[in-house]
């Protein structure tokens, strides 16, 4: 199907370039979980489990506002949907002044549900246009550009927490917190995300006035989205695509997100900052991608290696040694870098595992679908729920005798099915 944004190809980098900005904002907003998570762990002295429910809020809202977000964006546009689901990640930053004042967790859990549904519309609106600006062939080198400004805000973002909330409180690491302290650390969320939410607001102005061209939509009928969702997942590749998109939003929250609560368990000081690494091994992922794709190694082959590489770290992780610094002292100490356990390293080194995957997976399960990419895009957004699972299967493994550290073998089968995705699945053109 010829998009309008196909047919103008020569204005192409005007839309790329304002997309690019919503990536960024995607990734800040998204990735500032890693620190939020045990900041708040601190703060409202949470249990692993309890901790993991702050991203579960996150992401589980990705299950009931996927579709609905595919229905408004065929009712007012792309463009008009993007301008929406900003709007929404707007009203969550201001519920989070209320939800730290009072230091309720529900609040909190509240506000990262509407920040979750905002993204969900954003998300669903914006990553069709980098899947349909070009040739599918090398939708992947796109989708890594991208991804890199995603994952860049993911490094930016960890530090802008920690310079701007926490670093007045790392030495309250490990130790029992006073009322004093607790209320200084929940008030220093306050201005941060209304600077946040104020900024979002701006953004979606702009985006509302910005020359950004629509995509052609689907014919609106009344009543025909569950056929749409019957033809869709009639395809296979898009279906085992959504569920490969499942299983890889779970281990790249794991290792996005849990690296902070673990690096808390083992007293390190900046857990606050340690998502950083984790995104700065994505970051490499997705140049690497921009390089090799498809000049060098085509998609299937960039994700069976992927996986191949997450199945080996995953074991590394689970039973490492937290007492070896081997890595750090060879890569970070000499450049005036922190001493970290070979363990964290290794949680840092899935970034690089887990960053093709998902401009690898997009292209090749919309492959076909034509007027159907709107409800197929949907349905793959929906696949960002497993950000919720994936730290809650972690956090509720954490509590039984493996501990935090074996809990991370809950990535194994998650790799195992991107591989069989890689190797078979994508090609599947029937059930039969």
């Amino acid at each position: 199907m010829e998009s309008t944004v196909q047919q103008q190809s020569k204005s192409s980098w005007i839309p790329m370039a304002i997309v690019a900005g919503l990536f960024f904002i995607l990734g800040f907003a998204t990735w500032i979980n890693g620190s939020l998570m045990p900041y708040l762990k601190q703060i409202l002295q949470l249990t692993p489990f309890q901790a993991s429910l702050i991203l579960f809020s996150f992401y589980i809202a990705v299950t009931f506002t996927a579709i609905p977000s595919s229905w408004v964006i065929r009712k007012v546009g792309y463009k008009n949907g993007m301008a929406l689901g900003m709007a929404g990640m707007m009203l969550a930053g201001l519920m989070f002044i209320p939800a730290a004042k009072t230091q309720i967790f529900p609040l909190f859990l509240l506000a990262q549900l509407v920040m979750g549904a905002g993204q969900t519309l954003l998300q669903t609106s914006v990553n069709p246009y980098v899947v349909r600006i070009g040739p599918e062939e090398s939708a992947a080198a796109r989708i890594s550009i991208m991804g890199i400004l995603n994952k860049t805000a993911g490094v930016v973002a960890p530090i802008v927490f920690a310079a701007l909330i926490s670093s007045g409180f790392s030495d309250t690491v490990g130790q029992e917190l006073s009322q004093t302290q607790i209320d200084d650390m929940a008030n220093s969320l306050v201005f941060p995300y209304l600077g946040m939410a104020l900024f979002i607001g701006f953004l979606a102005l702009l985006v509302k006035k910005s020359p950004l061209p629509e995509l052609d939509s689907e014919d609106d009928e009344e009543g025909q989205e569950s056929g749409r969702i019957k033809d869709v997942l009639a395809k296979p590749n898009l279906a085992l695509g959504v569920v490969a998109l499942f299983v890889y939003v779970a281990v790249e929250v794991i290792a996005g997100d849990t690296i902070g609560t673990y690096a808390l368990s083992l007293g390190v000081e900046n857990y606050a900052v340690m998502t950083s690494y984790t995104m700065v091994c994505m970051v490499l992922g997705y140049t690497l991608g921009i390089i090799l794709i498809p000049r060098y190694i085509s998609q299937p082959t960039a994700l069976m290696v992927s996986a191949v590489l997450g199945v080996i770290l995953t074991f590394l992780v689970a039973f490492g040694s937290n007492d070896s610094f081997v890595i750090s002292n060879a890569l970070l100490v000499p450049f005036g870098g922190a001493q970290l356990p070979d363990t964290l390293m290794f949680i840092a080194f899935l970034g690089l595992a887990n960053a093709i995957v998902w401009p690898a997976v997009w292209p090749l399960a919309l492959s076909g679908l034509g007027k159907l990419t709107s409800t197929g895009s949907a349905l793959l957004i929906m696949g960002i729920a497993g950000g919720a699972f994936g730290p809650l299967f972690w956090g509720l493994a954490s509590g039984t005798s493996i501990g935090q550290q074996g809990a991370y073998l809950v990535m194994l089968p998650c790799y195992i099915f991107i591989l069989f995705y890689a190797v078979k699945g994508h090609k599947m053109t029937s059930w039969k």
